[in-house]
């Protein structure tokens, strides 16, 4: 109920979001303890994306939540059905904890109208929340407040002293009589009201085109962070157990189907959540009969108990979600970032900034492309390394990390490359080629090249290192290529590069490469063999 009041929408629909989506999942899902209803997260993506349709209707609002969890669903099935799961792993843990950490402060501050009891419009906007806070002429309802402010405490502190006591629902339990008792509803507390009972029919949402085309990006965002989350959690209790395996294929299929289906039954968007999924672990769960346990009580509520909550303070459920929201922000991780990964903790901390002030959809997405942007400059510039052979020794180290020890030559170059050759990085590989022969052009005779780390060279790579081998050759340098793993060698000995290289210039090892071009040793009929072998 309290994730609903995120979402927007009344306390009911919380609780149609946690029966069916949870019996369907049961049956379809891998995971033996994923809790799979309303979470925070989504239900903040769920305000977010319909607060920007201007919708003005209650009723439309409640639609169009629905067709969302049917949307997502649709999406995630298909994706499940062209075996996408693997989609989850462009989320990388720098955007999803700078996106966490900032959904989790807008939607605690999201409950802060609940806590104190005054009236301001939701935002998805951290400047605006705090903007609204500060001009609102509604006074601060005291009562509602201390109602909230013990909620936190018994909350936290219940925790603290026992993690397996269900604290929320004690919360729950003491807010209700408190209001109850003392006719607080009727002093200006605000309290949760009548709420339908009996289970949600069956209804099928009528829709147009154009509003699959306004609910697109948001149902697309949601698709992928309820997969991202339900997914992380799926696998971290999956490393306690070791009696089944998550699939991720599987797992979009059933959550797909679970809100699919669930939006036949009123449901809005759900997903696996962290807090119950942990507590079902905790309590001993090792089957889906848990979660059919769980959406029988649900029903049952739903069925004979729902004017038991008619004196819940809102303010209960606002210090439910506060204490729950909280954990979602990880100082350790952007800390432990900024100290050893600047260019990640750059991407956390500008996701974390875009979600916050710009918009939730817009944070998660910007979170993404920047950190596929850094993938992509990292490519254009891998880490190399000039190297050196230690002594006598038949080790080749780096000469930056090994100074002392390496033995320096004037007359041959070894570069190991630690990328793979693509028409992004071309370019700067050649620079770091043109770069070190013109630091030693008077004395330079040969040019290894390292290519352990080279697994692919595209076709705009191979034409250009064509062409520099040539124009080394020219200068009376002699190219070779050492320890080029099977598709790079395959590569090689396929494309014009060979013709110009020559089969002999093929080496197994530096040490190898080194000695024919000192005329130490010839090649073995074994290793002639090695490093010319290709597929074909």
């Amino acid at each position: 109920m309290a994730y609903a009041l995120i979402a927007g929408l009344p306390p009911i629909y919380g609780l149609y979001a946690a029966l069916t989506p949870q019996i369907v999942y049961a049956f379809l899902g891998t995971s033996r303890q994923l809790a799979v209803g309303p979470v925070a997260m989504d239900s903040l993506l769920v305000a977010a994306g319909l607060s920007a349709l201007s919708i003005v209707d209650p009723s439309q609002y409640i639609q169009m939540a629905i067709l969302l969890a049917l949307f997502m669903g649709v999406i995630q099935f298909l994706l499940g059905m062209l075996r996408m799961g693997f989609i989850v792993s462009y989320l990388s843990k720098p955007v999803i904890s700078g996106f966490t950490s900032a959904a989790a402060i807008i939607i605690g501050l999201s409950q802060f109208k609940h806590l104190l009891g005054v009236s301001i419009p939701q935002s998805n906007k951290l400047h605006v929340v705090i903007n609204s806070f500060l001009n609102t002429s509604s006074p601060i309802q005291f009562q509602t407040f201390l109602i909230g402010i013990v909620g936190i405490l018994m909350i936290v502190l219940i925790k603290k002293w026992s993690p397996k006591f269900p604290s929320a629902l004690l919360a729950v339990i003491v807010g209700i009589a408190w209001v109850y008792f003392n006719q607080l509803n009727e002093k200006g507390v605000e309290v949760v009201g009548l709420i339908p009972q009996g289970l949600p029919s069956f209804q099928i949402v009528s829709f147009e085109i154009e509003t699959v085309k306004q609910l697109f990006p948001t149902a697309l965002t949601l698709a992928l962070v309820a997969f991202m989350e339900a997914i992380s959690v799926a696998k971290a209790i999956e490393e306690k157990h070791k009696t089944y395996h998550i699939d991720p294929n599987q797992e979009l299929l059933a959550l797909g189907t679970a809100n699919v289906i669930g939006s036949f039954f009123q449901s809005y968007p759900t997903t696996g959540g962290f807090s119950r999924t942990a507590v079902n672990d905790q309590a001993g769960a090792k089957t889906g009969m848990a979660a059919l346990i769980t959406a029988t009580i649900v029903g049952l509520i739903l069925l004979f108990f729902t004017h038991w909550f008619f004196y819940l303070p809102k303010s209960i459920l606002a210090a439910i979600i506060i204490v729950a929201v909280f954990n979602l922000i990880d100082f350790k991780f952007a800390i432990r970032l900024f100290k050893n990964r600047k260019d990640e903790f750059i991407v956390l901390l500008l996701t974390f900034l875009f979600t916050l002030f710009i918009g939730i959809t817009e944070g998660i997405l910007f979170g993404v492309v920047l950190s596929l942007l850094l993938l992509v400059f990292r490519a254009s510039k891998p880490h190399y390394a000039f190297l050196g052979r230690i002594g006598t020794t038949n080790y080749f180290k780096n000469i930056d990390r090994f100074s002392d020890e390496v033995v320096h030559r004037d007359d041959l170059i070894i570069l190991r490359f630690d990328a793979q050759l693509f028409f992004g990085n071309i370019e700067y590989f050649k620079k770091l080629v043109e770069k070190a022969i013109h630091a030693k052009e008077k004395t330079i005779k040969g040019f290894i090249i390292n290519a352990r780390a080279i697994n692919y060279i595209d076709i705009t790579a191979s034409e250009q290192l064509y062409d520099l081998i040539a124009s080394l050759q020219k200068k009376g340098i002699r190219v070779m290529i050492v320890g080029a793993i099977g598709p790079a060698r395959d590569l090689i000995l396929k494309s014009n590069i060979i013709t110009i290289l020559k089969k002999q210039n093929l080496f197994i090892t530096s040490g190898d490469a080194t000695d024919n071009f000192d005329g130490l040793t010839k090649k073995t009929p074994l290793q002639k063999k090695i490093s010319r072998q290709t597929n074909s």
